[in-house]
């Protein structure tokens, strides 16, 4: 590619990137059954078809996904085959390691801290194939719910949960993947590995796969220039994969005594509109939009954004 083609390349996605999306009106439509509802967008002027979200089926593992396929407003498609989203994959069987070789991996990151991986366990994946720890604050969730489960008792469960403070904790929460250095720089190097390619197919993922796996879902598909509207059902439809899981953990719980009132967890086991809108209220206070936290947050300069553009969209 000539210099001058390069430069091109460079002014086209710095300009797709500073309008961050396209207005509400222009927003495609995604995949029906995504989970709980997005916030109200204006009627778009056009559509794009239905999209439908590529689930990998496993036993041990109940949202794991491609990132790929989806139609950016640019006229691309995400390339499927390239980079998977998945909660832990502690649990997986020995089928399920079969079904996931053959995905090719050639890197998988743990987003979990040391005491979710202590408690849940380690990755079981591929012979030759070992997790990259990188771990993303959860501000002391994961301890929060070992230790309101483990009392077993019911007055400090709904001191500690209830009143809205757990809908309040996941919001504190998502701000952090925006205010926290620390934070920043595990999803930054994230999306350089993405932009790199060399350790491509590329899986991350964390407990559920829905909140810190979330965040950095939405944010490369929002870098690849996938509609808002879009990048929000994606990380909404968690809510889909998930709800027949939780709702047999939150059972267990009420069968063998630990919590009386297991609904208590339905707001750290969801996600939700509100969650993420924490995150991107915090990005335009912090950094005036989206592009702002990809070069100024994140650290990306206009090359690695180009060249995740050019690995990740056909």
């Amino acid at each position: 590619m000539s210099r001058a083609r390069i430069r091109l390349v460079i002014a086209a996605t710095a300009a797709v990137l500073a309008a961050g999306t396209l207005p509400a009106s222009a927003s495609a439509q995604a995949a029906p059954g995504a989970g709980v509802s997005a916030r109200h967008h204006q009627p778009p002027r056009w559509q794009q078809p239905a999209e439908t979200i590529r689930q990998i089926p496993l036993q041990g593992a109940v949202n794991v996904r491609d990132i790929g396929g989806y139609r950016t407003w640019t006229g691309g498609q995400v390339r499927q085959g390239l980079v998977y989203r998945s909660d832990a994959l502690s649990k997986l069987t020995a089928a399920d390691i079969t079904t996931v070789s053959g995905l090719g991996l050639k890197k998988a990151i743990d987003f979990r801290i040391p005491m979710e991986v202590q408690y849940d366990g380690a990755d079981k994946l591929p012979p030759g194939l070992s997790a990259t720890a990188r771990p993303i604050s959860d501000l002391g969730l994961y301890g929060t719910l070992v230790g309101a489960i483990g009392s077993g008792d019911p007055v400090k469960q709904e001191q500690m949960l209830g009143g809205g403070r757990a809908e309040a904790y996941m919001r504190d929460i998502y701000r952090t993947f925006v205010t926290s250095p620390e934070n920043r720089a595990q999803f930054a190097t994230t999306l350089r590995e993405i932009a790199d390619g060399g350790q491509a197919p590329l899986l991350y993922h964390c407990t559920s796969g829905k909140d810190r796996t979330g965040w950095m879902s939405y944010v490369l598909l929002r870098a690849l220039a996938v509609p808002e509207a879009t990048a929000e059902r994606d990380y909404l439809a968690s809510n889909t994969f998930r709800g027949a899981y939780d709702a047999q953990v939150r059972a267990g719980l009420k069968q063998s005594g630990r919590m009386q009132n297991p609904d208590l967890l339905i707001p750290l086991q969801e996600v939700r509109q509100d969650y993420l809108d924490a995150a991107t209220v915090r990005m335009e206070a912090d950094y005036g939009g989206f592009y702002g936290y990809l070069t100024q947050g994140l650290g990306l300069d206009l090359r690695t954004l180009t060249k995740l553009q050019s690995r990740m969209v056909r």
